[in-house]
């Protein structure tokens, strides 16, 4: 008989409606029901396309004892962190805190005060490696909770003040300088791998924010040494097995520190990020290979992720069925044994495929599988037969079970997806990824977005759900919501845009200028939430603050200017020591320090001119620069929607490009190169 997940919207507590532990959702009930029956709360946090998460459910809550054992004392629920966040981040902290590491899945337990007092992440069914089995775990918390339970309560209380006395003091530190982001540079060079690229060991995971920042560095300062470190991580990504050769899209990490076996799901925010990155390494250098991966990436995320109602789903699972043996494993669907190969392509062609990727008789994955990369010393293939053998792969590839996919639609990553494919549509021309971006803000508009312009976390099918938006909602759909107007011309997102950066002056912001990860009138935790560092996608602190420093440079608004300016007093303090873990708010910071540069491009609607004056400013590499183009008749001093475009003429009666930063601004141009040199020189 399903459990009250049954009644739930997210894929991931529907995978647990069907499991013999009587689950809750996060709700007062819950709480109210542990309260009146005097037990603790298990809280369970994972996601749907955790592996370890899958396996926990198998090993203990599909378990009929284990699950007895669960429902006869404790109140068990079970939390989707992609819908909240705000409560996965909460006790995260405490994890992490007490711990010294997090991860998912996530086992606490609480009082029905919503107060710790255990913590763990994945519990084995039996002891192993040092690690008690789930039921010694249960029995122990049930023993202390029975036995000593003014010693849990005491836990319980220091755990919340210790939580409570981590508040975030930035609003004095002022806003970072070419210092602070140099000393950045070198912190990130010092843990650069340079036989591998990317940062760090194993794992290994996507630097997008990190590589964002390193190519708006150079477009600033000219440092080849920042361009050869994001130019190399990207080309070693691309070529590793973290890079699906047949489909695009990445994986969520490398287990290996050589990119070679990949952590199978796909998240929407990691493709989404790094769909960006390689248009604007393209951008930048005009490298075929960046060119090909942001492009099979945006096709990937629109082939495979698009949902009926024009959206993104969030992910693709890890795991799938093993044809041959009907087990769930990861990477089933990806992997390929030389056999495989010559089956799908015969002799020649299978023993050319197995050499191009990197396929070998003893694997470079499990049971004498690989992972398809594309090594630096394999063979030439001629451009026709790569194409058609990757064709046949690919084809064979869709006829294996395929990976789960969660279908829930996040404010906050289809933001990130319709910023990528917006610009890459208009850097590459490729108008009908415009149109998908177009159609994914529509739906936030419809769905996710009230009457007051609040947003919602979550949708499926259609329907919003319960949780309301959190700031990196707001920052990520406005960052998604500029980005479009940039490349459409269409006022409407700048204006949509400014709502949400609004509500974020009004609702998350605190009087020291510093920023929360919820609104104030949000549902109140053990803890607010405020966490400036970056995750696997911008924190919404740093996402806000670009969103706001962007908003401001379309509109010459001087308080949001000032908000974005106190919002990156964090990175002033964070970027010179923990630059990998704040990537995204040192990009802000190099626009900052550039201006941004403002672009107002107008010109009659039909001249073929404005298009290409449109798009070399969007070409342009300085550091956040916004453009306005003025399509629809902005040029007789109109220029409502966008007000960079008001009283803007034409010079010559011909399209005309208008550069200002810093409250002066170049001289007005119609000549698509002189333009790009206003928006690409470094200390123009």
């Amino acid at each position: 008989m399903p459990n009250r997940l049954a009644n739930e919207t997210s894929p991931y507590l529907l995978q647990h409606a069907d499991n013999p532990v009587d689950w809750w959702p996060w709700s007062p009930e819950a709480f109210a029901e542990a309260r009146e029956r005097g037990v603790p709360v298990h809280l369970s946090v994972g996601y749907s396309s955790c592996h370890w998460c899958h396996v926990l459910a198998g090993e203990s809550f599909e378990d009929e004892l284990t699950a007895a054992y669960m429902n006869e004392h404790f109140v068990n629920i079970k939390v989707d962190r992609e819908e909240r966040p705000d409560v996965d981040a909460v006790y995260m902290e405490a994890v992490q805190a007490a711990t010294g590491q997090g991860g998912w899945p996530m086992t606490v337990f609480m009082t029905a005060d919503a107060e710790p007092f255990y913590f763990g992440t994945y519990f084995p069914p039996e002891p192993r490696q040092g690690m008690p089995s789930f039921m010694q775990v249960l029995e122990g918390v049930r023993t202390a909770w029975v036995g000593r339970p003014e010693e849990v309560a005491e836990v319980a209380q220091r755990i919340v003040r210790d939580l409570a006395g981590r508040e975030l003091d930035y609003g004095k530190a002022g806003t970072p300088g070419p210092e602070e982001l140099a000393k950045a540079l070198l912190g990130l060079t010092r843990e650069y791998d340079a036989a591998h690229g990317g940062f760090g060991g194993a794992p290994k995971f996507p630097p997008s924010m990190a590589l964002e920042f390193l190519l708006r560095h150079h477009a600033r300062t000219g440092s080849e040494g920042a361009l050869q470190m994001a130019a190399d991580t990207c080309e070693a990504m691309a070529r590793g097995g973290i890079y699906d050769q047949l489909g695009g899209g990445f994986a969520r990490y490398s287990v290996d520190r050589d990119w070679v076996v990949p952590h199978f799901e796909k998240m929407l925010y990691d493709n989404a990020l790094l769909c960006r990155v390689y248009a604007h390494l393209w951008r930048a250098t005009g490298s075929d290979l960046a060119r090909r991966v942001a492009l099979e990436t945006a096709d990937f995320m629109v082939r495979e992720l698009r949902t009926d109602q024009g959206g993104f789903a969030s992910a693709l699972d890890a795991d799938s069925e093993d044809p041959l043996t009907g087990e769930h494993v990861e990477g089933a669907y990806y992997a390929w044994t030389p056999a495989q190969l010559r089956e799908v392509l015969g002799e020649a062609d299978g023993d050319l495929a197995a050499g191009y990727f990197g396929v070998t008789e003893e694997g470079t994955f499990e049971h004498g599988t690989s992972v398809l990369q594309l090594p630096q010393d394999g063979p030439a293939v001629e451009a026709g037969r790569l194409a058609g053998i990757k064709e046949r792969l690919l084809a064979a590839r869709g006829r294996r079970p395929a990976p789960g996919r969660d279908d829930k639609i996040v404010a906050a990553w289809n933001g990130l997806a319709i910023a990528a494919l917006a610009e890459c549509g208009a850097y590459f021309e490729r108008p009908d990824l415009v149109e998908r971006a177009t159609e994914a803000a529509d739906l936030l508009v419809r769905v996710h977005m009230d009457g007051r312009a609040r947003l919602s976390r979550t949708s499926k099918d259609g329907q919003v759900g319960t949780n309301d938006g959190v700031l990196e909602d707001y920052g990520d759909v406005a960052e998604g919501f500029l980005a479009l107007a940039s490349v459409t011309g269409e006022g409407v997102w700048l204006e949509f845009a400014g709502f949400l950066v609004d509500l974020v002056l009004d609702r998350f912001t605190a009087e020291d200028g510093s920023l929360y990860d919820t609104a104030h009138d949000a549902e109140k935790l053990i803890r607010r939430p405020q966490d400036p560092t970056d995750t696997a996608a911008p924190s919404g602190w740093t996402a806000a603050a670009g969103a706001l420093l962007s908003y401001a440079a379309h509109t010459g608004s001087q308080a949001h200017r000032t908000a974005a300016e106190r919002a990156l007093g964090v990175v002033h303090a964070l970027g010179p020591r923990v630059p990998r873990y704040i990537g995204h708010g040192l990009s802000v910071a190099e626009a900052l320090l550039d201006g941004p540069r403002e672009v107002a491009v107008v010109g009659h609607p039909e001249d073929p001119a404005l298009a290409l004056l449109h798009r070399t400013a969007l070409l342009g590499t300085a550091p956040g620069a916004v453009v306005a183009a003025g399509l629809a008749g902005a040029t007789d001093g109109g220029g409502a929607e966008f007000p960079l475009l008001a009283e803007r003429t034409l010079v010559d009666d011909l399209p005309t490009a208008y550069v200002c930063r810093h409250f002066v601004c170049a001289r007005p141009t119609t000549d698509p190169a002189e333009l790009a040199e206003q928006l690409g020189t470094v200390g123009s």
